[in-house]
């Protein structure tokens, strides 16, 4: 091999070893640039589960303080009805017993167009108290009873609304 030829083969080598170089170079770089990216990434999803979890337990107390609160108003409620309820049988049994009587205040007026101008002197007059038969007295009591299940579960509503929807 002539003087030429050895100097291309020395170019070609040299040039060989520049790109190698140049190329391992650039692979390290982008190796570590590759690393931090990964770095990165896994902080940020380690920062998003974070991020997740602290919402999902914020967001089970939450729905538990709801719960609990419901619980707290329902038995209230129940309490309260059940206290009204056994006032009315109370009531009931003591008219049942003839030891008290339902009765209820009344007036008359002719004048009012109740009763005609030409009414008999048996009349009932104005501010009297009518006695009911016992079997009416019941039937009070009963219409009593489904007043107080029904207000009792409208102020239960009113409460759930009122305390634990805010």
């Amino acid at each position: 091999m002539n003087a030429g030829a050895w100097r291309l083969v020395g170019v070609v080598v040299l040039v060989g070893c520049s790109v190698f170089s140049t190329w391992k170079v650039d692979a390290w770089r982008y190796g570590k640039q590759l690393a931090d990216l990964n770095l990165a990434h896994q902080s940020d999803l380690t920062a998003i589960g974070n991020a997740a979890n602290t919402q999902t337990r914020q967001a089970l107390e939450k729905q538990q303080a709801a719960e609990q609160a419901r619980a707290d108003n329902d038995a209230k409620a129940t309490k309260e009805k059940a206290s009204d309820l056994a006032e009315n049988e109370r009531l009931r049994r003591a008219a049942d017993d003839s030891a008290r009587r339902l009765r209820i205040a009344g007036s008359c007026s002719a004048g009012g167009g109740d009763v005609s101008g030409t009414t008999s002197t048996a009349s009932l007059g104005n501010a009297v108290t009518i006695e009911l038969a016992p079997t009416a007295g019941r039937t009070v009591f009963d219409i009593r009873a489904g007043i107080i299940a029904d207000q009792a579960a409208l102020r239960g509503l009113q409460r759930y609304v009122q305390e634990v929807c805010r």
